[in-house]
């Protein structure tokens, strides 16, 4: 049995003291040959080799709300004067190997320079297209922000960045992040892993940020599921004013449902937390799954249309796009 390298910590209704799950969820582990059944049958929808973008030039504090898109699941959200990063990723490629792997396809929508000083980081889980320690390297040297981020995440940053500032708590922790904003870890409906024998050792999780009396959360990666972690947020936390919810990465859905929303899940999020606004991310960035590179955002618009949601609530947002929430 493959030792946990990423946390040792006492058994809970979602850790068995060697791996973290999902209670009462889908499981989201694949066997060998559920991976192969999909790549035999995986359709051929090429994507763009590029998709052209024009990045924009933050400015350096925002007493409002106002998010920025970065690309897929990286956006800068500017909050009463506080500037957080949600899973930082900069590099060319979501993937161990620098010639290897998911390679992005747009540009980041705001060059690393550009960056105003960075205050926190909303680090989710340890898959590569989250979690790069190049990107988290880079930041550090310029600003070394607090990153938050859920149990066992701590262990593989500081194997690369001894000094960084971590802050890592199991779901439903309240991390207090600067005066008067806080953090609070929730569940998702994931797994995590970096290689082949670690699957499940560290936690993976969304958070509910809480800053000059706005609400805003940030899912991660999630399945929906049964919904009720969802329902859950929505008792103890409130109504978001803004809640970033992932669209892509979904098809074959018979092997991503447990791990991955598409939009019409997406919007069923939307409803349970009763969110005035949401952002689309983790969509046509990295090629990941079988979708076409735009159709999360396309099925995003229609399905909409057929709950009668007006298409300004949810916003299917692009690399450098920009939007305030009053």
């Amino acid at each position: 049995m493959p030792k946990n390298s990423y946390y040792d910590g006492p058994v809970s209704d979602h850790f068995d003291g060697q791996r973290f799950f999902n209670p009462g969820e889908p499981p989201t582990d694949r066997s060998l040959g559920e991976i192969l059944r999909w790549r035999r049958s995986a359709p051929d929808n090429p994507w763009p080799r590029s998709i052209p973008v024009t990045p924009t030039v933050p400015e350096p504090r925002v007493e409002g709300l106002r998010a920025t898109m970065v690309g897929h699941a990286t956006l800068l959200i500017q909050l009463a004067g506080l500037n957080i990063l949600t899973d930082p990723v900069w590099s060319n490629r979501a993937s161990p190997l620098s010639f290897a792997g998911p390679r992005r396809v747009t540009a980041p929508g705001i060059r690393l320079v550009d960056l105003p000083q960075i205050d926190a980081i909303l680090l989710s889980h340890n898959h590569y297209d989250h979690l790069d320690i190049a990107t988290l390297k880079a930041l550090h040297r310029r600003d070394a922000p607090l990153i938050v981020t859920p149990l066992g995440n701590d262990r593989i940053v500081h194997r690369h960045l001894r000094d960084a500032r971590v802050a890592t708590g199991d779901w439903g922790d309240r991390i207090e992040f600067a005066a008067g904003a806080e953090a609070h870890i929730v569940p998702a409906n994931h797994w995590s892993s970096r290689g082949l024998r670690d699957r499940r050792m560290a936690l993976w999780g969304g958070f509910m940020v809480r800053a000059g009396g706005r609400l805003v959360y940030f899912a991660g990666d999630t399945g929906y599921g049964t919904g009720a972690i969802f329902r859950a947020m929505r008792e103890r936390y409130g109504s978001p004013d803004l809640a970033l919810l992932p669209i892509g990465a979904y098809d074959p859905r018979w092997f991503m449902a447990a791990q991955h929303t598409d939009p019409e899940d997406a919007i069923r999020i939307l409803s349970d937390l009763e969110a005035r606004a949401a952002i689309g991310i983790h969509w046509g960035t990295f090629r990941l799954t079988d979708e076409p590179c735009d159709e999360p955002a396309q099925l995003l618009a229609a399905q909409l249309r057929a709950v009668r949601i007006e298409p300004a609530t949810f916003q299917a947002m692009r690399p450098g796009q920009v939007a305030d929430y009053s």
